[in-house]
């Protein structure tokens, strides 16, 4: 297939790949009667969020599109060890000081792609289905895909979804994972906050936690159902619930949103690791949290990962928990 001028793709759990192809035209709130991607960065900067393609298609396998899907050759840098735990230290002192009660460092892996391009990137991702949700995006030498457990909401009219997602194990230990304290404790202050902030627009039902088992992981996992009291754009809901803290701070407010982003830019981590990734379709909207993925600019790649951090966390395990996720991506993405 002859590349386009810019790629989105959205696949929810079995289905098939939704594709936007480009050009694409750009909108600063959702179009009322368009499939449109939305495509912004963490820190919700882009003033244009909502591409529109110019030509839809689905596939059922992203080999269709016309990428190579052979192994790529990435020489990796070694990870800075040091520059992590001064800000795990930070955010220790934080949380000491009643700032913060938790916050989510991210540790970035890098690499450099030797005899090929970014966008290759895309047909060497695996074929997953539920529990999870693929996305990609690339434009101008510059890009992003992966596999991500984590739905930031889908919307239906008055009909919302969501869910808290923290916690993590390696799936071998999932019989001590399911009593351990400190894990519990990091998934309940996610899903006690995503039920306060969603109670006063909507009647909120919190189904029990569960264990969801990703393969390689293991994570804590519960389904939230909200009916909204009235009518909600799409993009007032993103701005309520991005990020979560899952991904963010807690308490969320101006002054622990900076210390994040502050702490993240000296992590180099990117831009758009966490960020929410869109599918307006039919009426329906699908919002993923950007995890799980593998970020390019021309032949530099990153492999980010983010942890947790509250009162009980340790250095050690918190290193651990991250480069397992990185492993679990570097697995999917065949890198």
């Amino acid at each position: 297939m002859e590349k386009s001028d810019g790629i989105a793709f959205m696949k929810a759990g079995d289905g098939s790949y939704v594709v936007g192809l480009g050009p694409f035209d750009e909108f600063e709130v959702a179009p009322d009667h368009a499939t449109a991607f939305y495509v912004n960065d963490f820190a919700l900067s882009c003033k244009r969020p909502w591409k529109v393609p110019s030509q839809l298609i689905e596939v059922s396998d992203l080999a269709e599109l016309g990428y190579c899907v052979e192994k790529l050759n990435i020489e990796w840098d070694e990870l800075d060890s040091e520059c992590f735990a001064t800000v795990f230290a930070e955010i220790n002192e934080m949380i000491v000081k009643g700032v913060i009660e938790k916050s989510v460092p991210v540790a970035t892996e890098r690499g450099q792609l030797v005899g090929g391009n970014g966008d290759q990137l895309i047909g060497c991702m695996q074929n997953l289905g539920a529990p999870f949700y693929s996305y990609g995006w690339s434009f101008g030498g510059s890009g992003f895909c992966g596999a991500t457990p984590e739905l930031l909401f889908k919307q239906d009219g008055r009909s919302l979804k969501t869910m808290a997602l923290a916690g993590t194990a390696k799936a071998d230990e999932r019989v001590v994972f399911a009593v351990d304290g400190k894990e519990i404790r990091e998934h309940e202050f996610v899903a006690q906050t995503m039920v306060a902030k969603l109670s006063d627009i909507g009647t909120v039902e919190r189904s029990e936690r569960n264990i969801l088992d990703l393969g390689r992981l293991v994570h804590f996992h519960t389904p939230i159902d909200v009916e909204l009291f009235a009518d909600r754009s799409v993009d007032e809901l993103i701005k309520r619930l991005h990020p979560t803290p899952a991904l963010g701070p807690l308490p969320r407010t101006q002054e622990t949103m900076a210390l994040l982003k502050a702490w993240r830019s000296r992590l180099d981590c990117p831009p758009y690791f966490g960020a929410p990734f869109g599918l307006l379709k039919d009426g329906s909207f699908t919002s993923l949290v950007a995890i799980r993925g593998v970020h390019w600019e021309g032949d530099d790649i990153a492999v980010p990962s983010g942890c947790g951090v509250i009162e009980a966390s340790r250095l050690v395990n918190e290193w651990r928990e991250l480069r397992l996720k990185r492993e679990a991506v570097r697995a999917v993405m065949g890198i």
